[in-house]
């Protein structure tokens, strides 16, 4: 990578932000197409403050994790119309104005589109139902993305009221999280950071209980193959780990920031190797 005056900057901001995988997907898409530009973590204390950095710095895009992908939506100029919907942004293009010499930054969301696409490999969504564990940010998401796509949805999560109010503003069914023992779907969906290293021994839902899904899928990718995704196996399910949604959520912002179609290939092949350095 050849750093120079001008070296277009990128960055994911979050808490924590050590372990993603993000800057090796993009920073190889970025050299395979020869564009000038970096991309670098950066842990956030205070969302606002490194949002108005960014700006000032002169970044010109940045993906949004966890646990910041709702509440950066009050330090933006403008939302997509999806994002809006979903209520949370995971994706921010900045702009400078030509005239005013002002930076304006816009929000999106990529993570439903990632998540379909994953899942999309596995069962038709149109008609399957589909249980999620999670109220975040990346459950807002995921859900939005399948009821887009005909699926019938039911969320469960610790905090009961979270849950509701997910169902409530989506337009989907939710139940009390202890209720997940005598529920069935065709997909199991975990949104939570459950089970994410390095507290990588937990799962959200007990083992004995997995034979009532079809598919299993866990949006958490360090590590790869978690509990959850090892006991889904062993009871016969099919799984899909985080790293297909984060790699097509990001081959969708490289082209917002880019208006380039980035190399899917290229970017797997960078993940993978990432993965394995973790």
């Amino acid at each position: 990578m050849n750093i120079n005056g001008k070296t277009r900057l990128f960055a994911i901001i979050g808490n924590p932000v050590s372990h993603s995988l993000s800057p090796a997907m993009h920073n190889a898409a970025f050299a395979e197409l020869g564009i000038n530009a970096a991309y670098v973590p950066i842990k956030a204390d205070n969302i606002e403050q490194t949002v108005a950095g960014l700006r000032t710095l002169g970044f010109v895009g940045a993906s949004v994790t966890v646990p910041f992908k709702e509440t950066v939506m009050g330090c933006l100029d403008n939302i997509d119309p999806t994002a809006a919907k979903i209520g949370a942004v995971n994706t921010l293009a900045f702009r400078q104005t030509d005239q005013e010499k002002i930076c304006i930054c816009n929000g999106y969301n990529t993570d439903w589109i990632g998540s379909n696409s994953a899942l999309a490999q596995v069962i038709d969504l149109k008609g399957a139902t589909a249980l999620v564990i999670g109220a975040g940010g990346a459950a807002k998401a995921v859900v939005f993305g399948l009821l887009t796509a005909g699926a019938k949805v039911t969320i469960a999560n610790r905090t009961q009221e979270k849950a509701e109010g997910l169902a409530l503003e989506l337009g989907c069914d939710s139940i009390p999280f202890e209720n997940i023992a005598t529920t069935s779907a065709d997909i199991l969906i975990n949104t939570t950071t459950v089970g994410m290293a390095p507290h990588s021994g937990r799962s959200p839902v007990a083992s004995e209980l997995l034979p009532n899904y079809q598919v299993v899928m866990d949006i958490v990718y360090a590590p790869l193959q978690t509990t959850l995704l090892k006991q889904a196996i062993a009871c016969g399910c099919k799984v899909i780990d985080g790293l297909d949604m984060l790699l097509y959520q990001g081959v969708e912002q490289f082209r917002i920031w880019t208006g380039v179609q980035p190399p899917p290939s290229v970017m797997r092949k960078a993940l993978l190797k990432a993965i394995d350095k973790l």
